[in-house]
């Protein structure tokens, strides 16, 4: 039975030939894994970055708005002592 030989050069060029496409393909993958994520970190950190300038100005509005009503609240209870020591002088002339 003949058996054949194995060209040794040729195996090791066929072995080199996968081993270069393999890692090509590994590194090809490994850089648009890269590229993929920080493209999506950047879009992350964009969007991050414009709903901290709108809930900025939400605040600022609602202390504002928090403010306004402050002052509505303690001018009512102003007007309100003094139309109750208004009225108390008013009683006493009546009932003293």
């Amino acid at each position: 039975m003949a058996t054949k030989r194995l060209n040794k050069t040729a195996f090791t060029k066929k072995f080199d030939q996968v081993v270069k496409t393999a890692r090509d393909t590994a590194t090809k993958a490994n850089d648009f894994a890269l590229n993929t994520t920080e493209e999506a970190v950047t879009g992350a950190i964009n969007v991050a970055a414009q709903w901290q300038n709108v809930t900025n100005k939400a605040l600022k509005g609602g202390v504002k708005l928090m403010d306004n009503q402050q002052k509505i609240v303690f001018d009512a209870l102003e007007m309100y002592k003094a139309h109750l020591l208004n009225g108390r002088k008013k009683l006493r002339k009546i009932f003293a």
